[in-house]
């Protein structure tokens, strides 16, 4: 059997796909307004129109490439930034020695490790809609894993995975919940008592999956190279650091809406520091550092490569079409029925939507009135954005995270999707139950 082709090329394919399809699919466009005061771009209900114009050209194809990855920069350079200084803390022995005193603490207690480091992630996605920055973290989370007896599916499950469920099914999240209310005109951060209710039955059942085949797919634990090794007190203060480094960034993101920039520049100072007191001298400091960034040169294009895809389809005009086609039968169904439908159409567009915050901008001005007009409340609507567009970030190959995560971790997409498929629609099963629950209940 041929090797089963990896993210570069699954992406490449994929933005040929997009563009063949604007020939294919008929090009169409809603009208759109300008906040006077927000600045915010809305699309205006019912102004659905196909429209006569060129596709993209195959010259219109190829820039697509450094168009996707120019637009992605600020991300980029967060992944750059926090790969050059994870790479070098760990290059400091930091990592291996902090390791070794953490899985001797928790020898016979691999389960808890396995559930804390779930709930970690999980709070991380419920609170700031942490995805991207695990790309940087992914090395060091394997090593922790193999040296506890887990493989790579079992860490990338217990982090990343908890990171989509908490963003899914979070109450808060700035780039889905919260966006959405805005699109919605619903108070921020109303509803929140079913959002927690579900948050809390989600993390559940998905811990009990993740014990599950962690149990069932154990490994020979790795022996750490420094086992016999004591933390000095540099590595304790680095890691001291770390901390304070991570509270620091949460702080700024929650209370001044810091980015990508400023996160970057947080774990820029940590990782020069963290050289310099680890006496690497200014030379080998900066050396170490550009080796790192070297090392997340292959997650950032594929972050880049998947931008390209929704350039095509917004280029091809297509886009609009493909959100009038999934949402537009809705209508004719029962409320709850409905419900349901978008939660599963939202999941769908999420192929050709990577982003689940543009896709809340995109599709809310519709789906609203859309709501309204049969029956179903403006809480609903989002809950069904929420479940069904943020959850399809652990399957759909056109998430930069995702598939950045998954070269890291030299995981085919293939047997990635064949591993995730089962817990995710576990997960789309209950955002179901909760969306007729809503109906049933009156949720508002």
């Amino acid at each position: 059997m041929k090797k089963f082709p990896n993210a570069f090329v699954i992406l490449l394919g994929v933005i040929l796909l997009a563009w063949i399809l604007t020939y294919i699919v008929p090009q169409g466009s809603y009208e759109r307004v300008v906040g006077a005061e927000t600045g915010v771009t809305r699309v205006v209900n019912d102004s659905y129109q196909q429209i006569n114009t060129e596709s993209p050209s195959i010259f219109d194809l190829l820039i697509s490439i450094p168009k996707g990855i120019a637009g992605r920069a600020e991300l980029i350079v967060l992944i750059l930034l926090i790969g050059g200084c994870f790479y070098l803390i760990e290059k400091t022995d930091t990592f291996n020695q902090g390791l070794v005193k953490l899985v001797a603490s928790l020898k016979g207690k691999e389960s808890l490790a396995l559930i804390i480091v779930a709930a970690i992630f999980t709070a991380g996605g419920a609170s700031i809609g942490l995805q991207e920055e695990v790309v940087a973290m992914t090395p060091v989370l394997i090593l922790f894993g193999k040296s506890l007896g887990y493989n790579t599916f079992t860490m990338l499950f217990a982090s990343y995975g908890s990171t989509v469920v908490g963003s899914s099914f979070s109450p808060s999240n700035p780039f889905a919940v919260i966006i959405a209310q805005k699109e919605a005109a619903l108070p921020l951060l109303s509803g929140s008592t079913l959002r927690i209710a579900t948050l809390l039955i989600a993390f559940v059942v998905w811990v009990g999956y993740l014990l599950f085949y962690s149990k069932k797919n154990r490994i020979e634990k790795i022996h750490m190279p420094t086992q016999s090794a004591t933390m000095n007190s540099r590595s304790k203060l680095i890691l001291a650091l770390l901390a304070i480094t991570f509270t620091i960034v949460i702080y700024g993101i929650v209370q001044f809406e810091w980015g990508f920039m400023e996160m970057s520049g947080c774990f820029f100072a940590l990782g020069i520091v963290a050289g310099l007191i680890s006496k690497m001298g200014w030379n080998k400091t900066g050396e170490t550092y550009v080796a790192g960034m070297k090392e997340m040169i292959f997650a950032c294009v594929i972050i880049g490569l998947a931008n390209s895809i929704s350039i095509i389809l917004k280029d091809g005009l297509i886009m609009d079409t493909i959100v009038y086609g999934l949402f537009g039968p809705l209508q004719n169904f029962p409320p709850a029925l409905s419900g349901v439908m978008m939660m599963v159409s939202h999941t769908l567009l999420h192929f050709p939507v990577p982003s689940y915050s543009g896709q809340a901008i995109l599709t809310l001005p519709i789906l609203v009135p859309l709501s309204d007009l049969i029956g179903l409340s403006r809480q609903t609507c989002v809950l069904a954005y929420q479940y069904g567009a943020v959850m399809a970030d652990m399957i759909v190959p056109t998430n930069g995270a995702l598939m950045a995560i998954l070269a890291i971790g030299n995981i085919p997409y293939n047997k990635w999707f064949k591993f995730a498929l089962k817990p995710t629609l576990l997960m789309l099963l209950i955002g179901a139950f909760t969306i007729i629950f809503a109906v049933a209940t009156g949720y508002n």
